[in-house]
Parts: structure tokens; C-alpha cells; sequence
């Protein structure tokens, strides 16, 4: 069974990346005539459209939209309701797929009659350079990301609360609705917990493992956090829940180093505890460091990587209590406070 399926793929200032993934989607064992791909550029400003166009004029069924919002969730949709697939399949243009990645995916969404499927997420180093090794360990560690599933890996096809992108039937978003457009990030975060909330399954299939390639360098890295962690609480606002315990980790962290220290006002001996804890969390850091740099065979790791950790808690925190503060104490609505890309 070959059902017709629409990829969409947002992207913006990917001239390094767009000529692999577009090869790579040539090179998909999927029937081309079953296919068509969208890139929704958010105006970029290198030559990203360029050679779109070009691949264009070879392959047709490769086609440009344009996304004057710039924002992912405004691609995504515009590129849905453009759509002509019986399955829609997101994929990510600073990422490499198997040559079976489409079919795979399409062949566990019907057999498992499920509503959304996703592989393993590997992430790479964006360059051959100490720094850029370190931020990709530091993307796929525990310590530094939390302990999604895709991340980790599984050896057997398992439900899970999230996937990285996604697979789709189109039925999905006439019954549920379209992505969020207020959330800039997050926005399929908030899709999964929709889709769990209205009886649906989501599956991780470990036979399919998506290459990511990590940001290239740390202001970039940091920028990514802050912006993922500060629309979290409107997430939270509108599941009004939040989607994981472990979330709330790194914006205690930042209370903690912030005013942990005025507690000796209260008490002298507090600064006992100050100490402690701020000595069991360079611990652990350092415990994670060793055991990445001793798994990757890596030394380089142990200047770097104590430092990247502790930025991504620490952005990530601050990030978050920015959202709590606009999204559930002020109740904004939607705000483009993030920072420009």
C-alpha cells in the first residue's frame, strides 16, 4: 500500500544543509509519484530559495512556499492545507533520514493504527571541531536534555508522549485541529498532548534513526533553549497541566543560585546548605562529563562540556520563568518576545 504523501519541511538559512536533505529525499525507496514535498522557507537570507528553485525545475514534485511569518507552526499549516496527501509526514531540514524513512513510517501508521509515528533522534556534531563535538554530546545527553525516549533509544516499538516531527494522516488535523500558531516553539509538544488528550497513540519506531545535526555553536545553542523553555508555560497554560515533573528542574536550579544566598540573612548556618547544593550539582555535572568523555573517547569533552551543561540549566531556567512571568502572571495572549533569528 503506497498511499499519496505530502512532507513538509520548514526551513530558513539552510543553504549548508538543503542539497543533502533534498538528495536524500530523492534517494527514498518511496514512489515518487506517490509524493510531494513542500519547503516553506521563512525568508531566508542566503541562497536557501535558490536552490530550491533549482531542484524545482529538475523534480516538480519539490515545490517552494513562501512563509512571510517566518515562524515554524505558520509554515507547518500553510503547508497542510495545501496538501494533497493522504499522510502527511514533517521532516527537518538540519537532519539525514534512512532511504526507508518514508515507507517505514507509513507502513507502522497503518499497521499500528496509530496517529502519529517518529523514529530514533541521533545527534551530530555540525563541524569537525572540539567545541561543536561537545555542544552534540551535550544535545543527546540526559544531564543536558532530559530523558525523551527518542533520544535515548528503545529496542522495541513503544507508545510514547512524543516523537521528533512526525507522521500523520491528514484525517488527524480535520479532527483535531491545526498546530498552535501562538506557540513559536513547542508547538508539537502541545500537537501530542492534544492527540493523547482526544483518545489517540502515538508510537516511537526504533528501526528508523533520524541524523541531527546540532547547532554549530554555543549562542546558537543557547538561543534555541531560552526560546524552547520560555514558551513552556504557555504550553502548560493551555494543556493546564504541565507535560512533564522534570521541566520545573533547571527554573528551581535558577531560584536556587539566585536567592539561595539570601537565606544566611535568615540563618548563617543556611549557607551550609547553599554550598551543598550548589557542590552536588557541579558533582553531578562533573560525574556526567567523565562518563560522556569516557563513552566518546574524547578529552576535549572535559573542558567544554562542564560549561555547556551548566549554560543550557541555566538559559533554560531563566527562559522559563520569563514565560511563567508574561504567560501565567501577566496572561499575555501571544507575544513575539522572543529573540530575532
Amino acid at each position: 500500500m503506497h498511499p499519496f504523501v505530502s512532507v513538509i519541511i520548514p526551513c530558513y538559512n539552510e543553504e549548508r544543509y538543503m542539497r543533502s536533505l533534498l538528495d536524500n529525499i530523492l534517494l527514498q525507496d518511496y514512489p515518487k509519484e506517490k509524493m510531494e514535498i513542500f519547503l516553506i522557507d521563512g525568508m531566508s537570507q542566503d541562497r536557501t530559495k535558490e536552490i530550491i528553485a533549482a531542484y524545482h525545475q529538475r523534480h516538480p514534485f519539490i515545490q517552494l512556499l513562501l512563509n512571510e511569518k517566518r515562524y515554524v507552526p505558520f509554515a507547518l499549516n500553510q503547508a497542510i492545507k495545501k496538501s494533497r496527501g493522504e499522510v502527511i509526514i514533517r521532516m527537518d531540514a538540519h537532519s539525514i533520514y534512512p532511504y526507508d524513512y518514508i515507507s517505514v513510517l507509513v507502513k507502522h501508521l497503518f499497521e499500528l493504527e496509530a496517529d502519529n509515528v517518529g523514529g530514533l533522534w541521533i545527534t551530530k556534531p555540525a563541524a569537525d571541531t572540539p567545541k561543536a563535538n561537545a555542544i552534540a554530546v551535550a544535545s543527546s545527553s540526559a544531564f543536558g536534555v532530559g530523558d525523551s525516549l527518542y533520544r535515548l533509544g528503545v529496542k522495541e516499538i513503544r507508545k510514547v508522549d512524543t516523537v521528533p516531527f512526525g507522521c500523520f494522516r491528514k484525517s488527524l488535523f480535520d479532527r483535531i485541529g491545526l498546530f498552535d500558531e501562538e506557540l513559536l516553539r513547542n508547538q508539537d509538544d502541545e500537537f501530542n498532548a492534544r492527540i493523547i488528550e482526544n483518545g489517540g497513540s502515538i508510537y516511537l519506531i526504533p528501526d528508523v534513526a533520524i541524523t541531527y545535526f546540532a547547532r554549530p555553536d554555543i549562542s546558537s545553542l543557547l538561543k534555541m533553549f531560552y526560546q524552547y523553555a520560555y514558551f513552556k508555560p504557555l504550553v502548560n497554560r493551555k494543556l493546564k497541566k504541565p507535560a512533564t515533573i522534570r521541566q520545573f528542574v533547571p527554573p528551581l536550579f535558577v531560584l536556587f543560585l539566585l536567592f539561595g544566598w539570601a537565606s544566611v540573612f535568615i540563618h548563617p548556618s543556611f549557607i551550609f546548605i547553599y554550598i551543598c547544593g550548589a557542590g552536588l550539582y557541579l558533582g553531578i555535572n562533573i560525574l556526567f562529563t567523565i562518563k560522556s568523555a569516557w563513552e566518546h573517547r574524547n578529552g576535549s569533552l572535559l573542558l567544554y562540556l562542564p560549561w555547556i551543561f551548566f549554560m543550557q540549566h541555566l538559559v533554560y531556567g531563566i527562559g522559563y520563568l520569563a514565560g511563567i512571568i508574561n504567560f501565567v502572571l501577566i496572561q499575555k495572549s501571544q507575544t513575539v518576545i522572543m529573540a530575532s533569528r
